[in-house]
């Protein structure tokens, strides 16, 4: 089992950017995004149920960020759209084969698989 995270780079506030996450093998049933900026505690970003598109996204950046599915390459995206310097930190992509309710999606230990993380750098 592997999870792949990219896209990450340096943007200007208000730029966008959009994050991959490619999982081998098959599809998972669950899919989510955390964050880890420097010093902090990681944090939810958004989660996606794959059997049926839900999603759950922090308060954070909703209306911001969208979190989709890519049917034919098992690749979940987190398209990150306003970007602030608040929203600096490296991205963690995170996945479990089983497809949770909505309530659980938050929480990080709902996933028992993680990538390697992607760092997002966004200047003011």
């Amino acid at each position: 089992v592997q999870l792949q995270a990219s896209g990450g780079g340096l943007v200007q506030a208000g730029e966008s950017l959009r994050l991959s996450c490619v999982a081998s093998g098959r599809p998972f049933g669950t899919y989510g995004w955390f964050r880890q900026a420097p010093g902090k505690e990681r944090e939810f970003v958004a989660a996606l149920r794959w059997s049926d598109r839900s999603t759950v996204y922090a308060e954070s950046v909703m209306g911001r960020f969208t979190i989709s599915r890519d049917n034919a390459k098992t690749t979940v995206y987190l398209q990150m759209n306003g970007l602030k310097p608040g929203d600096t930190a490296v991205y963690y992509c995170a996945a479990d084969l089983r497809s949770w309710i909505t309530g659980v999606l938050a929480r990080p230990e709902t996933y028992p698989y993680w990538g390697q993380g992607t760092l997002v750098t966004v200047s003011s």
